[in-house]
């Protein structure tokens, strides 16, 4: 706790702490917002399962589009341009009656979406010393999942309350004064972006990356299909008010499962920590096909949060072992682009999937999918030999930094 006493004494860590916190829990908010908004409206868990899907293709289809305007121009002038528009069009799909008008602007939505997460990860360098970027990344993480908590369950409540319009204005107001805080901070505003290595190498040739992007195709896909699963089937089952303790629970489950994760890894190798911990995530998920949107499902959810909680953490230790150097930035957003893009297929589907046939059969797909991608990295172990060892100090610093959701 000293060490989180001494961190909030520098000046500008309160100040980018509370800054990009509004506009974090509207990122939690959104997905269940938009949701709720064209499930109310068509009266359809398909078209909302499309919308969701749209936005989170588009969302990742041009994530490093976004990142690059950042990279480029910095932060001031794309957040105050980026941020008011996503408002803006957040109003405008609360506004919308027509399943045309709602699946374009969810679409477009997806385009639009300010990269807060990556822009505020930089900063951290600017604001503390070297000596303390290792909690300033906790604490950065910490904020992250506790408004990821937070924002699916006041999605809910707005959406299923006496005003369901109130879910998105509100979305739309947090990002709206999260943003604009940001962007107005001394620390934003004087950022410097980085000049990339001259003798940077094309990642996608890299065979681990195209191993892992393998395993994302599957992942993504069986996610998507939770994603919407889960809504879907509070709402067939008329307790949509369910939605939010079991996506709550999950996210608590998840930050719990990181920190657990936190005092295995030093004491074996990333890759095979990653593994174990995979087989064990695909053995959690089988029971989220036998559950009912009750307690069974949230027990049931918490414990598949804590899996992946911890499983996140290996990854990104993987993912910083086998990356070419130069390329921490690029290889999360070709990694996204492509998990990104499935998700949103699996979104799609599991609107469909929930409708017409069953949403245990979406949640049955899922457990599927995760056991393919712990088939998938047991298969190409071999290209992923380079974190077969104890990750050093530096490169658990560096996947802390990049343990964050890079399309916003």
């Amino acid at each position: 706790m000293k060490r989180y006493a001494e961190l909030f004494r520098f000046p500008n860590v309160w100040v980018l702490v509370l800054a990009c916190f509004p506009a974090r829990v509207a990122y939690g908010m959104v997905s269940l917002s938009i949701f709720f908004k064209v499930e109310q409206t068509t009266d359809s868990i398909a078209l909302a399962g499309l919308a969701i899907g749209l936005n989170a293709t588009t969302g990742s289809l041009t994530a490093g589009i976004r990142g690059s305007i950042i990279d480029t121009y910095g932060q001031k002038w794309p957040i105050r341009i980026m941020v008011p528009t996503y408002s803006a069009l957040l109003i405008a799909l609360n506004s919308a009656d027509s399943k045309f008008s709602l699946l374009a602007l969810s679409l477009i939505l997806g385009i639009s979406a300010p990269p807060i997460n990556l822009s505020v990860r930089p900063l951290w360098k600017v604001v503390v010393p070297e000596s303390y970027l290792r909690t300033a990344y906790a604490v950065d993480s910490a904020i992250m999942n506790f408004a990821g908590v937070i924002g699916p369950v006041i999605a809910t409540t707005l959406a299923l309350s006496r005003i369901p319009e109130s879910a998105l204005y509100t979305c739309a107001f947090l990002m709206l004064m999260g943003g604009i805080f940001l962007a107005l901070t001394k620390v934003s505003r004087d950022w410097i972006p980085e000049k990339k290595d001259e003798d940077h190498q094309p990642i996608w040739k890299h065979k681990p990356l195209q191993l892992l992007m393998i395993e994302g195709c599957f992942i993504g896909f069986g996610w998507g299909l939770f994603d919407v699963a889960v809504p879907a089937f509070t709402t067939i089952e008329k307790v949509p008010h369910m939605t939010a303790w079991i996506f709550g629970a999950m996210g608590a489950a998840n930050v719990i499962g990181g920190l657990l994760a936190g005092l295995l890894s030093k004491k074996t190798s990333s890759l095979q920590a990653m593994r174990r911990t995979y087989l064990l995530w695909f053995f959690v998920a089988i029971p989220m096909a036998f559950t009912y949107p009750n307690w069974s499902m949230i027990i049931a959810g918490a414990l598949l949060g804590l899996v992946g909680g911890a499983i996140q953490v290996f990854y990104w230790e993987v993912m910083e072992a086998i990356r070419p150097k130069g390329s921490p930035t690029a290889m999360m957003g070709w990694l996204w682009s492509v998990e990104g893009t499935f998700m949103a297929f699996g979104s799609m589907a599991g609107g469909f999937i929930s409708e017409h046939f069953s949403p245990t059969f979406a949640l049955a797909i899922t457990a599927t999918c995760i056991g393919i991608g712990c088939l998938i990295l047991t298969i190409g172990k071999d290209r992923l030999r380079a974190a077969d060892r104890i990750p050093t100090d530096d490169e658990d610093l560096a996947a802390m930094g990049d343990n964050a959701d890079t399309t916003r």
